[in-house]
C-alpha cells in the first residue's frame, strides 16, 4: 500500500510537533526543515486541525500544537483521517466504480483484508512512538559508507 504525500507530510509534521508539544509549531518552519510544500502542507495540517490531531492559533506566537497527547494519537487513527478519500482500488469507491468485473471478483475482498490487516498494525503504534528528536540531523548528502 503506497501513502499519498498529503498523508505524509501530515505524518511528518505531527512527529515533528510531537518532539516539543508545548511550542506552536508554524507551517514554514516544518515545510523548510523537511524541504516539502508549504502549500501541501498547510492542507494536511488543517485536514489534522479539523480530526482534533492538532490546535491551530493565528497570529504572532500562533503555529500548530497537539490537541491531545502524542500517546494518545494512533497512527492508523491519522492514516484513516488522511487517506479517507483515496480508495485502495476503483471498485472501493461508493460512487464512480466503472470496473467490469466488480459484480464476480474476488480479488477486492482480498485487498479489503490486507487493508484492514495494515491499518489495524498501524493501529498499535502511537505518535509517541515515533516522535521525531529535537534536532534532526540533516542526512543529505551525507557519505553511506
Amino acid at each position: 500500500m503506497r501513502l499519498t504525500s498529503f498523508t505524509d507530510f501530515g505524518l511528518r509534521a505531527l512527529m515533528r510537533i510531537a518532539s516539543d508539544p508545548e511550542r506552536a509549531w508554524n507551517t514554514a518552519e516544518i515545510a523548510d526543515e523537511f524541504d516539502i510544500s508549504r502549500h501541501h502542507l498547510t492542507k494536511s495540517m488543517a485536514a489534522l486541525a479539523r480530526a482534533g490531531f492538532l490546535k491551530t492559533r493565528r497570529g504572532g506566537g500562533g503555529g500548530a500544537m497537539l490537541a491531545r497527547p502524542a500517546e494518545s494519537i494512533r497512527i492508523g487513527d491519522v492514516v484513516r483521517v488522511l487517506e479517507k478519500d483515496q480508495n485502495l482500488v476503483e471498485c472501493f469507491q461508493a460512487e464512480g466504480n466503472a470496473c467490469r468485473i466488480t459484480p464476480v471478483c474476488k480479488l477486492k475482498a482480498f485487498l479489503g483484508a490486507a487493508e484492514t490487516a495494515f491499518l489495524t498494525a498501524l493501529d498499535s503504534y502511537t505518535l509517541a512512538d515515533c516522535a521525531l528528536a529535537a534536532q534532526v540531523p540533516d542526512f543529505i548528502g551525507a557519505d553511506a559508507s
